[in-house]
């Protein structure tokens, strides 16, 4: 009998949200094997994956996935593939979106093209972002993005994501790729890169510093827990259509006004401690996530998003592992991203 059920090729899997579904992965099905594939930049942290460093199961490979040989080799021997690997950060995108365009598109592409010729993959799932619909209307609460719905980016990391997404769906109709494709809210939760808007915040309080809010602060999001969102990627992998799109949300909507307050009171400071900037351009206003269909065809639901309590638990992380956050905060990237969402 074979040692492992399943061999899954995680791209990403030193970030944020990989690192935190590689040890999901783990917990929830020990006998699958994790070919772990990471370029290891600025966002990506072996010290995410410290407790896995002697586990069998999961190895770790560095390499780019826009590197065909690199991918082809690395992939070789798995039958699913979990694709996460993206750069992700709005901001940095305005300034420079050739990044973006290469990773999240041409690598995508590299990414897809190995699996069709690899033949051996029998589920594709690719991360995307709810950033792909544009922006709702403040006053318009009915409102929510749903999968049915025309892609609109807003900012160039958006539309890069949406180019990816719209070439896995693609894939899977030309090339019978055995595609998915999910669209997940705002993630928080441990190991977040501190120039994220709660880590940085957090970060920011607990060396004295102010934390600073966009424009007038009213422009919402919709909060997840990473574990809820790692529960939803494993259920679209295991029983998800071919095809179809998942929106996966929190049902958590927050403007950045009340974030900021909530996590101003959490930490026993006052409103002293914002700093108001300049808003950033083409700043969308709103996103809702409706996830009515993933619910009802996956029997997904958030249950780790609860708001204070999740934000607090998170909020204690950061205060517990100053020793993972310092050094990449102390790290010399550019001092602007920092005031940044």
């Amino acid at each position: 009998m074979a040692k492992w059920e399943r061999t899954i090729f995680v791209t990403g899997g030193a970030g944020f949200i990989g690192s935190n579904f590689v040890k999901f992965l783990r917990k929830e099905r020990p006998k699958w094997r994790i070919v772990n594939f990471d370029a290891l930049t600025y966002a990506g942290n072996l010290d995410n994956l410290r407790e896995l460093a002697d586990d069998e199961g999961h190895h770790f490979v560095h390499g780019d996935i826009r590197d065909r040989n690199g991918v082809t080799k690395a992939i070789d021997g798995c039958d699913g593939v979990i694709h996460l690997a993206a750069e992700s950060h709005v901001d940095r995108s305005i300034n420079d979106a050739g990044p973006f365009v290469s990773t999240n598109v041409v690598g995508t592409q590299v990414l897809c093209d190995v699996c069709v010729e690899s033949k051996a993959i029998d589920r594709f799932v690719h991360i995307g972002t709810d950033e792909v619909y544009g922006s709702l209307p403040l006053e318009r609460t009915d409102l929510k993005f749903v999968e049915t719905m025309p892609v609109q980016p807003r900012s160039p990391y958006a539309a890069s994501k949406a180019a990816g997404d719209l070439l896995v769906l693609a894939f899977a109709e030309t090339f019978h790729l055995p595609a998915v494709v999910t669209r997940c809210s705002n993630n928080f939760g441990p190991n977040q890169f501190p120039e994220k808007v709660i880590p940085l915040f957090v970060t920011n309080l607990i060396d004295g510093k102010k934390v600073p809010l966009y424009g007038d602060g009213r422009n919402v999001r919709d909060w997840l827990h990473v574990l809820d969102h790692c529960e939803a990627i494993l259920a679209v992998f295991e029983r998800g259509r071919v095809g179809e799109v998942y929106n996966i949300g929190g049902n958590n909507e927050r403007s950045n006004l009340e974030l900021t307050h909530t996590i101003l009171k959490l930490m026993r400071k006052d409103e002293s401690m914002i700093e108001p900037v300049a808003d950033r351009p083409g700043h969308d206003r709103r996103y809702a996530i409706d996830a009515s269909k993933i619910e009802k065809e996956l029997g997904w639901k958030p249950t780790r998003s609860q708001w204070p309590t999740a934000l607090m638990d998170t909020l204690e992380w950061y205060q517990d592992h100053e020793w993972w956050w310092r050094p990449l905060k102390d790290k010399a990237f550019n001092a602007t991203m920092l005031k940044r969402e």
